[in-house]
Formats: C-alpha cells, structure tokens, sequence
C-alpha cells in the first residue's frame, strides 16, 4: 500500500467543495463543503453563490482532509481537479488552488473528467474496476449510458439525455409538489409510503423506433405537472405519496431498463451506477433485481460516494499516476463542456510533469521568492 499513489483531489464542478486524499484504491479522507442551503431558497443552484462558496471553503477544506488522511501536503504524489464539465465559474476556483498548489509544491497536476470520475470512484468500494466497465450516471445535469475500456483513456457514449436529466427532473416535480430543493432525497422519502402503480405516467424514449440508450425525462415531467395541475383546479387533494412513488418508478425504470439491455448488447456482465441519484434507494432495488436476472454483477458505491465529492477526483488522479498518463499543464484551464471522451487533460510537454514550457523545458523555482513562501505556508 505505501508504494501505491497518494493523490489530493478537488472537486468543485456546482456548488459542494469536496477534497478527497486516496491512496491507491483505498480512501484515507474525503471532506466536503456544502453551499446546498445557500441554494434552497432559489430553488436550485445560483452558479455566483456557488463560486463564492468554493473560494470561502476551499483552504480550510483542504486542511480538514490533509488532517483526516494523516499526511502532510508534502508527502503527496499529484494533484488532480475537476477540470470540466459543471458551472464555469465553479470549476475555475478549483483548478486555480489545486494549479497554486500543484506550483508551490511541485507536484504533478492532473485536470480530470467530472464523469470519469464518478466512475472510477467505485474502485474505492469495490476493487479495481473490470475493462470495459458498463456506467450508468445519474444525476442533476447528466444522465448518460458509458462505455469504459479503459478508464484513464478510452471512454465512450452509449447514450445520454436528449433534454432534462433524471436529478433535474427530481428537482421540478419536488418544487411542484412544493417539497423543497433538493428534490430527489424528500421524493426518495415520500415514495416509500405510495404506490408506486398508482398512476399510469409516461415513459419517455421506450417505443420501438427510439434511440436505444437515449433518455428524455421532460415529457414525464410535464405530464407529472399538469396531472397535479388538474387535481387542484378540481379542487382535489393531491395524493403526494402517490406522486413521488409513481413519478420515481416511471424514472428508475427507464433508467435501469435501458442499462440492462446496453450491458446485453456490448456482452458486458457488469453495470456501475454513479452520480447523485445513484443514491435512490428504488433506483438501487430495481437495478439489483433486473441484474441478477440478467447475470450482470451491479456495483454502486455508498450513497455519500455517489453525490459530487473530492474522493471520486482523487481515486481518477491516482489511477492517472498508477498508469503513468502525462500530467497536465500549468496552463490548465476549466471546460464546462469538457466531453466525457476525455477522461483528463494532459500537458503538451513531454513528461514535465506541468511545470515545463510545453516545449520541454523546465521552468526552475530554486530563486522564485514567493514560492519560497508558499511552500512555507502550505507546509506549516
């Protein structure tokens, strides 16, 4: 274990500050953050409020880590961020602290996919992830069927919402049904006392004729809405239990449905779930009883490893350097549209490690005075 990697992690693609050290496959810490009740009187998350919550809670978030692990900032082999997708602005204060101090410590640094990462966070649950790994991840602003062979390098869109995704879907219908922000744990809650066949709502993209692994949720959120709209211009009670619990299975069916047959037809015996709403306990039920019919084996890491934290970025980073992928460059910048076919973004130097011109030429800090001091800063 002491010769495995041990990588500092940054997460700050919307609006939870997370820091996870790994090493290897093992998780030593894992801190996070939250802005989330900042965000619940808007409904949703504000992207200035979010940024503003990263630069106020990153430093001390990254020593809570540092002190949870046991380590000192000195002992670590990388530095990997979320470099994209997710808000803009959230992601440039991420990758500008792990750039100062993947500088001021002269450790490598590592820009990674958001959605790799939610992937590759499963081998801290569950072991090295089998080659090509079948994902399926939900959440907030994605809801997409992956190919992995390779996890580092080579990752492949099957399929992925054509419109809102499943989370975003959660969050809707819960401020509907005036539950609050965030949606998806109250409607998980309120599920479990309904029916979930109580209402016969729509399921999106299932005919024959549809894209296979596409998923579209805005037709079932409107029809969810205006079910309820007409329950109370008829003066009506509406039944919330009954709502949540059929409006859930109208979603986790499709979800589970779709991954299924995408693993039948790539002749893939294993399914990974990630992403925040991997975290609904009928998604997880569902998914485990159309598996072991179809003998896929299901991994889902703990419901605390599915939502956005620091631990998934570290787990991608520390795979980066067990496989010896280049390191990226001090000229990293955040892509809110980073596509998933990119798992990381290397430097243009040859092996530099971030810290050459992209020429290959390194750049010395043995005079540079404010490094000095910055290293004395970290270190204390």
């Amino acid at each position: 274990m002491a010769d495995e990697p041990l990588v500092l992690g940054i997460e700050t693609s919307c609006d939870e500050t997370g820091v996870g050290i790994v090493r290897g496959t093992t998780l030593l810490a894992d801190a996070v953050a939250s802005s989330v009740d900042d965000h619940a009187r808007f409904g949703g998350v504000v992207p200035e409020i979010a940024s503003r919550a990263h630069l106020e809670a990153m430093v001390p978030t990254i020593e809570r880590a540092l002190k949870d692990a046991g380590v000192s900032a000195r002992d670590l082999d990388g530095i990997a961020v979320t470099a994209g997708p997710g808000l803009a602005g959230a992601l440039l204060v991420g990758v500008a602290a792990a750039k100062a101090y993947a500088y001021a410590l002269g450790k490598p640094l590592y820009g990674v996919n958001h959605l790799a990462s939610h992937i590759c966070v499963d081998q801290l649950e569950h072991g090295k992830l089998p080659e090509p790994t079948m994902a399926l991840l939900v959440s907030g602003g994605h809801s997409s069927l992956l190919l992995a062979p390779d996890i580092t390098s080579d990752v492949r869109p099957l399929g992925s919402t054509i419109d809102d995704a499943a989370g975003e879907a959660f969050d809707k219908i819960a401020r509907v049904l005036d539950l609050g922000f965030p949606g998806g744990p109250v409607i998980d809650r309120l599920a479990k006392e309904g029916d979930p066949a109580a209402i016969a709502f729509p399921r999106g993209l299932t005919g024959s004729r549809d894209p296979a692994y596409d998923f579209s949720f805005s037709g079932l959120k409107t029809a969810v809405a205006r079910w309820i709209e007409a329950k109370r211009a008829a003066g009506e009670e509406v039944p919330v239990r009954d709502v949540a619990a059929s409006f859930q299975e109208a979603v986790v069916d499709v979800l589970t449905r779709k991954a299924v047959r995408a693993c039948r037809d790539e002749g893939v015996d294993h399914l990974m779930i990630g992403g925040g709403v991997a975290a609904n306990s009928r998604l997880r039920a569902l998914a485990q009883e159309r598996c072991e019919r179809a003998g896929i084996r299901l991994r889902v890491p703990r419901p605390k490893l599915c939502t956005d934290n620091g631990a998934m970025v570290a787990a991608l980073g520390a795979e980066m350097v067990a496989r010896n992928r280049p390191a990226s460059d001090l000229e990293l910048s955040a892509d809110s549209s980073l596509p998933v076919t990119d798992p990381h973004v290397p430097g243009a130097g040859t092996g530099d490690h971030g810290h050459g011109d992209g020429h290959g030429h390194e750049h010395s800090h043995d005079h540079d005075h404010v490094h000095e001091i910055s290293k004395k800063n970290l270190y204390s």
